[in-house]
């Protein structure tokens, strides 16, 4: 992140000039509906002649069922297998050969796919991304080479990565009811089940323009964006989507505990505990103050966790905090470290919690919160500095219900949050009834080699 040093005023000069509310002077981002439901948003950014066309999807790993986790996944990566009128690996072919990038993501909330690339050729990926929505190549044989290249995927990213694996399995301890118990990439045995069909069923059920945004930033005229959009994308017939149930997890009414074993040098902590999230931009301050407890332990340098855990008492080799406000889902706070060679695991989870519970018992200082939020809020700026920054955070906000408008709204919430507000949210949120605690207990290289890495969860 940018060095800042700028006062609060300045921070706040600086995000307005970037995101105007749509009632003002000038309406940038500008939006649009089709008659076939797909939102569209344009901002307008001059500075260079460049263009990101982002596509996204309300639907991801929280929208599937048991036994069939790591579809959206799998699909995200079928989009780029070809359509009966662009070859297999024909799309990110054309892209490049635009002299742009292109690449997709999918998260428990959404999947989204983009490209970046000369302001000329965006009728071109709007005219490519419309038609993979539309139609779509299952081939068993694609399907299951791609299979094979998901499930090493998982191999890397998760089973041979101990921090992974933790998060994993926390997860799935963590969450009892609601879907955010199972991983996006899926579990081995759904992904070794799975079949073309679903994943064609997949994307007939929710790859549609009324379950989709169109974010387009960068040097355009949205009017232009518009007529592009409605030429290419306008005539996709909009359909009816699955039902959405409420998905509530149940009140956790203890303190869960894991182990997982993994090859690893160190042991680690990884701490979390549930909590509220903006449902209303309008609505209880709590989010709000638990995002500016999150960057006063861990927002910069000098932070809290680092300071004391890591340079003054000398436990861990790394630590920090993270919490999201924004999910359709629950909202986590999460506590980690890492402890130096020879520390025990409970130390380091005991000096974790004292944290917080400091924070709680004295508060914080008004110079501490000053600085927290001016680096939470300088790094949200900076966010903005790019044109692929900007698609992102109108898409983000978009797709998880609420608006580009309320962007502004959010960060006027977070500079309005009181060091008192800060002290109730870590009086109030961490305890032990809502706390899943997991520990990685490392296996020595050579034993993990010969094949003892396996995972082990329990749930008292």
């Amino acid at each position: 992140m940018k060095t800042f040093s700028h006062p609060i005023a300045s921070v706040f000069a600086a995000l307005f000039a970037l995101v105007l509310h749509a009632g003002g002077a000038v309406a940038n981002p500008y939006e649009t509906t089709l008659d076939n439901g797909l939102k569209v948003v344009v901002k307008e950014d001059h500075r260079a002649p460049v263009v990101t066309q982002m596509l996204w999807y309300r639907v991801g790993s929280m929208d599937e069922v048991d036994g069939h986790s790591g579809l959206a996944h799998m699909l995200e990566h079928m989009m780029f297998k070809g359509t009966p009128k662009v070859g297999a690996g024909e799309f990110s072919k054309r892209v490049a050969a635009a002299g742009g990038r292109d690449n997709a993501f999918t998260s428990s909330d959404y999947t989204a796919y983009f490209q970046q690339v000369p302001r000329e050729k965006l009728a071109e990926m709007m005219e490519l991304e419309a038609d993979r929505m539309r139609h779509l190549n299952t081939d068993p044989k694609e399907f299951a080479q791609e299979l094979k290249v998901v499930m090493e995927e998982r191999r890397m990213r998760t089973e041979d990565n101990p921090h992974a694996l933790l998060s994993e399995q926390l997860h799935a301890v963590a969450f009892q009811a609601h879907p955010y118990r199972r991983p996006v990439i899926g579990w081995m045995n759904d992904l070794e089940n799975m079949s073309a069909q679903e994943a064609q069923d997949w994307h007939k059920s929710w790859y549609a323009p009324n379950n989709a945004t169109l974010v387009v930033s960068g040097d355009v005229a949205h009017e232009e964006v518009f007529r592009l959009a409605r030429r290419y994308y306008g005539s996709l017939r909009a359909r009816t989507l699955p039902g959405r149930k409420p998905q509530r997890e149940p009140e956790q009414k203890g303190v869960r505990r894991l182990v997982t074993k993994g090859p690893a040098e160190l042991p680690y902590v990884l701490l979390t505990w549930k909590t509220p999230g903006i449902e209303k931009i309008d609505g209880p301050s709590e989010p709000y103050a638990l995002e500016m407890l999150a960057a006063i332990l861990d927002g910069h340098d000098a932070a809290r966790l680092s300071r004391s855990l890591v340079r003054e008492q000398r436990l861990a080799t790394s630590a920090g905090a993270s919490y999201s406000a924004l999910n359709r889902g629950p909202s986590l706070f999460y506590l980690y470290a890492t402890p130096v060679p020879g520390q025990d695991v409970e130390t380091l989870e005991k000096a974790l919690r004292a944290e917080v519970g400091r924070i709680a018992q004295e508060g914080v200082t008004e110079a501490e919160l000053k600085r927290a939020k001016a680096q939470l809020i300088a790094s949200r700026v900076y966010k903005l500095d790019s044109v692929f920054g900007q698609a992102m955070e109108i898409g983000m906000l978009e797709i998880q219900g609420f608006a580009y408008r309320d962007l502004a709204a959010i960060e006027a919430r977070l500079e309005a949050i009181s060091a008192k507000e800060i002290q109730r949210a870590a009086q109030t949120w961490f305890g032990d009834d809502t706390l899943t605690a997991g520990i990685l207990e490392p296996i020595p290289v050579q034993r993990a080699d010969s094949g003892d890495n396996g995972a082990d969860g329990s749930n008292p």
